[in-house]
């Protein structure tokens, strides 16, 4: 992640402006932070970093790259592991179902 204070622009990968913005987020709520640097950290996130949206854009890209395979693992798994509530449990069925429903036949 690089920042230039002079031409205030950001540039980074999905994951470097996820961590700056958890890091502008930081100095927000820090008690130590001048007023300044606390208006300096919202204005970049408001106007660079566009608030969650890089959060929300990692997340996305995650979810398209897990293999349906091991994820109807994991859920089928789910439904077996006394630990996990009635609930999840039923929530893992639905989510199984929804995977199976969107897999094209082969």
């Amino acid at each position: 992640m690089s920042y230039s204070r002079e031409n205030n622009e950001v540039s980074a990968s999905g994951e470097d402006m996820v961590n700056a913005m958890r890091g502008y987020k930081a100095t927000l709520h820090n008690p130590r932070v001048s007023n300044e640097a606390k208006q300096h950290a919202q204005d970049v996130l408001d106007n660079e970093i566009h608030g969650n949206k890089p959060q929300q854009d990692l997340y996305e890209v995650r979810q398209r790259n897990k293999e349906p395979t091991r994820v109807a693992s994991g859920l089928k798994a789910a439904q077996q592991n006394p630990r996990v509530t009635d609930r999840g449990k039923k929530q893992a069925g639905d989510q199984l179902n929804q995977l199976v429903e969107q897999q094209p036949e082969e």
